[in-house]
């Protein structure tokens, strides 16, 4: 049913995450790549599936009103939630070491939003997973922080990398909300929308 539903629409993915672009790719979706700035501030008091909810309603501010019959726009954001506070994208090597550092030895929610937007309505949807981590090895964290692209990701680490191999001990939940779109999901809520 799936690959059916979204064979009319022109889907327009509003985020430079390589991940997303692959599991959309993977999901045999076409796409076309809408590229933006976005201040992604948001109001203090918003927790958890709070913040992502709106900045993926942010992303979608400035396009949603230029949406043709059979645009489906998707903007997305993704968090790591850990000691009651969000953890974005770090902006040095330094900040990304201090930040998986924090994380070892205990767990920690990655929480992802998606909202869906055609010219008639707007979804939002949250997904959350609990990941596990186990102690990390000094000179591992150092190889991992100075020779991955530890910048464009949330929380420091991508699941899929060195650091993901040796150092998660579990996970609860999406594997692929933890890339940063969870599949399952998407698929589930498209089916169920009247497109």
């Amino acid at each position: 049913m799936f690959f059916k539903k979204l064979k009319n629409y022109n889907v327009l993915l509003a985020s430079r995450s390589k991940r997303r672009h692959e599991l959309l790719n993977e999901l045999g979706i076409k796409f076309k790549i809408i590229d933006q700035n976005i201040d992604e501030s948001y109001p203090k008091s918003l927790k958890k599936k709070e913040i992502t909810e709106h900045l993926a309603i942010k992303k979608s501010s400035n396009l949603i009103n230029r949406l043709e019959d059979n645009d489906l726009l998707i903007t997305s954001d993704t968090i790591v939630w850990h000691n009651n506070s969000a953890l974005g994208k770090p902006k040095t090597r330094n900040e990304a070491f201090n930040m998986l550092k924090s994380l070892e030895n205990c767990s920690h929610s990655v929480i992802t939003s998606i909202c869906i937007s055609t010219n008639k309505s707007q979804i939002v949807i949250s997904d959350k997973t609990k990941v596990y981590f186990d102690k990390i090895n000094y000179d591992d964290l150092t190889y991992y922080t100075e020779n991955y692209d530890v910048l464009d990701r949330a929380g420091s680490y991508g699941i899929q990398d060195y650091i993901g191999h040796i150092s998660i001990k579990k996970i609860e939940g999406s594997y692929s909300n933890v890339l940063g779109f969870p599949t399952q999901l998407f698929v589930k809520t498209i089916n169920s929308m009247n497109l």
